[in-house]
């Protein structure tokens, strides 16, 4: 009997231990995906408002069709669209293609922000983007290595999301300093605990589904490292109203 208890401890360490190093696999593929991600959005929007501007600091034709014409309509909502459309197209796509779409939405986001660069100085971005990297890395950690389950912020955070957008495309169009600042506030708190939730969450999900095909584990990572590009970007883009400086 004691051979056989001394056996079976063995065999589940053996299989916590190949679950662990799974999970680390799978959770450095999530991160790497998001810092391509990142690269790729970071480089489209610095080339884009590089070719927007003339010498002069006058709009190109081209910076003219993005920030003038109804055509930044277009641009503003794209990528939301976007992301609901490859959610539900995600499980028809290979990894390969998955991962090519996932780039190239990460290119339109460049697009998107690339006016920060003509309206906040490259100083205030950089020292955004440092501020929210760290905020993000203590966040991310806190999600992963907490044991509180933090499933019930959830539902209050994804409610408190669709009030931010909402909020966000009516003061579009009211103009309202006061409302801007209140909905940067807000949104800098949803993102912060979005981070830590969906960290949490990815982790979860990999531990249900690990021994799942190589073909969903590799669908699922690319799902996360969006969920968490867009708690980034996002928390980076808030901050960046508190603490950018304007040319």
């Amino acid at each position: 009997m004691a051979d056989y208890n001394h056996i079976r401890t063995a065999g589940a360490a053996t299989r916590s231990a190949a679950v662990d190093e799974g999970l680390r696999a799978y959770m450095n593929k999530v991160y790497s995906l998001m810092a391509v991600a990142m690269v790729v959005t970071a480089g489209a929007a610095w080339a884009i408002s590089g070719l927007a501007l003339n010498p002069d600091g006058t709009l190109t034709s081209l910076g003219a069709a993005i920030y003038t014409s109804p055509l930044r309509w277009v641009i503003m909502f794209a990528p939301l669209i976007v992301v609901f459309a490859f959610g539900a197209m995600l499980n028809r796509l290979s990894v390969s293609a998955a991962t090519t779409v996932f780039y190239g939405f990460a290119a339109l986001m460049g697009l998107s922000i690339s006016w920060i660069f003509m309206v906040y100085t490259d100083y205030s971005i950089i020292q955004t983007f440092l501020i929210t990297a760290i905020a993000f890395a203590g966040l991310s950690l806190y999600g992963y290595t907490t044991k509180r389950d933090l499933s019930g912020m959830g539902t209050f955070l994804m409610m408190g999301l669709i009030g931010l957008i909402i909020a966000s495309i009516v003061n579009i169009f009211l103009k309202s300093t006061a409302m801007q600042f209140a909905i940067s506030a807000i949104g800098v708190l949803i993102f912060a605990g979005l981070t830590a939730f969906d960290t949490q969450n990815i982790k979860n999900t990999y531990l249900q589904m690990a021994n799942s095909d190589s073909d969903f584990i590799g669908k699922s990572a690319i799902m996360g490292a969006l969920q968490l590009y867009l708690d980034f970007l996002n928390l980076f883009m808030f901050l960046l109203q508190f603490m950018g400086n304007r040319d």
